[in-house]
């Protein structure tokens, strides 16, 4: 392919001819890899002819009226054009008029003459439109309006700085769970916290993951992002528990119990027997609500069908794949991939999984129903949050993608890519680069479908949440593509519809009265941070790497639209990084090239922190051999960003580290536990008087 082919190709697939990696390396990506993407994603096919409208149009609303581009035959232009606009909220608009009225715009397709449409003001929301072009049909589009900035709460808005409690959700103990923190002990979290005069919980995903792969417990892998998983639902606190005698007699059994107390008592996340737990019990809760609400004209059961029938195509879709992977998979593991189903059962759309479905009734409605108590659940812990008199409440993190083989995937084949998967390229934590399993979403295809799979994962994590943290907000701007079985070197940055997904994710927050937080960590395109800030999308700062030149950053220094923290699950807790713990545990685990290299670094950030926080007034004297805990998040307290977060882990002097990027079976990820039941933890006296210093350094407006 000539080189200006080339050009042309990128220019159509958005794909970037080179990147600089964070050591200021040049890559130029192969021509062969150009040509593979473009393929992938389907520009090769045959062309089908150019529509008068683009599938979607996000229109900011500070723009004024929308001015929509139609694109028309260049010879035989129509002379006369219908439109009409149906908001979204009922309002109708309509007008007529000629070929010669529209406006020019430059052509962007041959044999095309471009024109602008001028529509009326239009409020916010999602409307569609019209056009009726005489020798061109009729198009239909989907018109989004969307605000300047995302949501931001009063009190926020009027510079004011709150704080909170990060935690892994299933590391909390309590003295009735079952292994592992469930919404039970989030309920209990939320109230020791706001009671401590936190005004945010910020969690890691709650995505649903393989029920029936327990094992695969990262919240970064899910099966799907739109729904929850169930290993979090308390089962002693469903209704339908209490109802049950069947399954309280087996819960109460000696030999489920003991079972319980080892799973209860054990330092990590036994995620095999928790699911295998609570499956048995789930299932006849289940066979409860069925004998009392299935048929009967109850409220609970009333209420059970309004989730089925809000849940749409989306919900069935999701636990008809799980009712039919089980089934598959029974006798044959490689059954778990749905890439290995025959041919008619890979399409969700066929006669064959509807058949099956119409077989299977009942454990598809079990796996709804699985939905519907965790999403209660979940609502419950939401309330708390804002009858305790938190700004913001529950915190959920969105991951950037699923793996290949997952619900989601099986469900969007149409925007989901396979043979290829995202990931990074070399930076100072993965020195070769990082391949993360997850597939991307075809930006072709998904501006085809009207952004309606974004817009629907999106929607679901902000239910119930006060603030939406997006993992790899870079992602929205691009993506790094790896084809499976090639190095993390050969990959390519692919560009995505950057102002269109933000313009959405603004019109969701307010929505969703749902602050927007975008972790913005490693190689950040240059110019991405300043959109962030326009948009309103809090940047995610943590104290390890707010230096410059050697200097830390002093408060003064950090950003007002912006998250900061100590730290995050992909790096050490703050004692660790004080004693170096995680250089020995990297050094083990052979992810170090250069150990004594990484030490002497350590330690000149180690004298660095403590000459920022004695400047601060917060130490005195020389570095201590205890990390400086209260000092470090007093420091961040003080700084202008809008939220700070704190871990009770550093408080308690914890230095073992929630997830080593690089590591699947080498290191425990995502199955540590809190040392102590929740009580306990809120009575110790470190974690009382970190809380305490954060209440003094941010405290609430009186009458908040």
């Amino acid at each position: 392919m000539r080189a200006h082919d080339l050009d042309a190709l990128c220019a159509r697939a958005g794909i970037e001819r080179a990147y600089i990696d964070h050591f200021g390396q040049r890559h130029e990506v192969a021509p062969q890899t150009i040509e593979t993407i473009a393929d992938a994603m389907g520009l090769f096919a045959a062309a089908a002819p150019p529509a008068t409208l683009a599938p979607v149009t996000v229109w900011r609303i500070e723009h004024g009226p929308p001015e929509i581009e139609l694109m028309l035959p260049a010879t035989a232009a129509p002379t006369r054009i219908v439109w009409q606009v149906l908001e979204e909220q009922g309002g109708k608009h309509a007008g007529e008029l000629g070929f010669a009225d529209l406006a020019l715009a430059a052509a962007s397709a041959p044999d095309t003459a471009c024109r602008k449409l001028w529509l009326p003001a239009l409020p916010l929301g999602y409307h569609r439109l019209v056009v009726a072009c005489e020798g061109a049909g009729t198009s239909e589009a989907l018109l989004i309006v969307v605000p300047a900035r995302a949501y931001l709460p009063p009190r926020l808005a009027r510079g004011a700085g709150v704080w909170g409690i990060a935690a892994q959700l299933y590391a909390l103990r309590s003295e009735r769970d079952w292994g592992i923190g469930d919404f039970g002990d989030l309920l209990a979290l939320v109230r020791h916290a706001a009671d401590g005069g936190a005004d945010i919980i910020g969690l890691n995903p709650l995505h649903a993951l393989d029920l029936d792969a327990p094992e695969r417990a990262s919240p970064y892998a899910p099966n799907s992002r739109i729904f929850l998983n169930p290993l979090y639902v308390d089962v002693e606190a469903i209704p339908d528990y209490r109802d049950g005698a069947a399954a309280r007699r087996r819960v109460a059994s000696p030999a489920f119990q003991a079972e319980l107390r080892k799973a209860r008592g054990a330092d990590l996340v036994d995620y095999a027997t928790v699911a295998r737990l609570k499956r048995a019990a789930l299932e006849q809760v289940y066979d409860s609500f069925r004998r009392r609400h299935r048929a009967a004209p109850t409220a609970r059961g009333r209420a059970f069908r309004e989730f089925q029938r809000s849940g749409g195509d989306m919900l069935r879709r999701f636990c008809i794949f799980q009712a039919l992977r089980a089934a598959r998979a029974r006798d044959d593991a490689s059954q778990r991939d749905w890439r290995n189903w025959p041919a008619p059962y890979r399409d969700p759309g066929s006669s064959a999984v509807a058949a099956f479905a119409a077989r299977n009734r009942r454990k598809i409605a079990f796996f709804e129903y699985l939905q519907w108590v965790a999403d209660d659940q979940l609502t419950a812990c939401a309330a708390a949050a804002q009858d305790g008199g938190m700004a913001i409440g529950l915190y959920r993190d969105m991951a950037v993608g699923v793996d290949a083989g997952a619900a989601e995937a099986w469900a969007t084949q149409d925007v989901v890519v396979g043979g290829w998967s995202i990931g990074a390229p070399p930076d100072a934590l993965a020195r070769n680069g990082q391949d993360w399993g997850l597939s991307p979403l075809n930006p072709v295809a998904l501006r085809r479908a009207q952004y309606r799979p974004f817009i629907e994962i999106v929607r679901a994590n902000m239910r119930h949440a006060g603030a939406l943290r997006i993992d790899h907000v870079l992602g929205l701007w691009r993506s790094f593509w790896i084809r499976q079985g090639e190095t993390a070197a050969r990959g390519a940055y692919v560009r995505n519809p950057f102002h269109d997904l933000v313009g959405i994710l603004a019109l969701e927050s307010h929505r969703a009265r749902c602050v927007v937080i975008g972790e913005d960590l490693g190689t950040v395109p240059e110019g991405l941070r300043g959109e962030l800030e326009r948009a309103g999308i809090l940047s995610y700062r943590l104290l390890y790497f707010e230096q410059d030149g050697g200097r830390f950053r002093r408060p003064r220094d950090y950003p007002r639209t912006a998250l900061a923290a100590v730290t995050t699950h992909d790096l050490p807790m703050l004692p660790a990084y004080w004693s170096g713990a995680d250089i020995a545990l990297r050094s083990e685990l052979g992810l170090l090239p250069d150990v004594r290299q990484e030490r002497e670094r350590r330690a000149a950030d180690r004298a660095a922190l403590w000459a920022a926080l004695r400047e601060e007034g917060l130490v005195q004297g020389g570095p201590s051999d205890a990390a400086p805990v209260e000092a470090a998040y007093r420091y961040l307290a003080r700084t202008r960003s809008h939220i700070v977060m704190l871990h009770l882990e550093d408080a308690l002097g914890i230095t073992a580290q929630i997830n080593v990027p690089g590591t699947v079976d080498q290191h425990p990820n995502w199955r540590r536990r809190w040392p102590a039941d929740l009580d306990a933890m809120f009575r110790e006296p470190r974690v009382r008087a970190l809380l305490r210093a954060m209440e003094r350094e941010r405290p609430k407006p009186r009458g908040h």
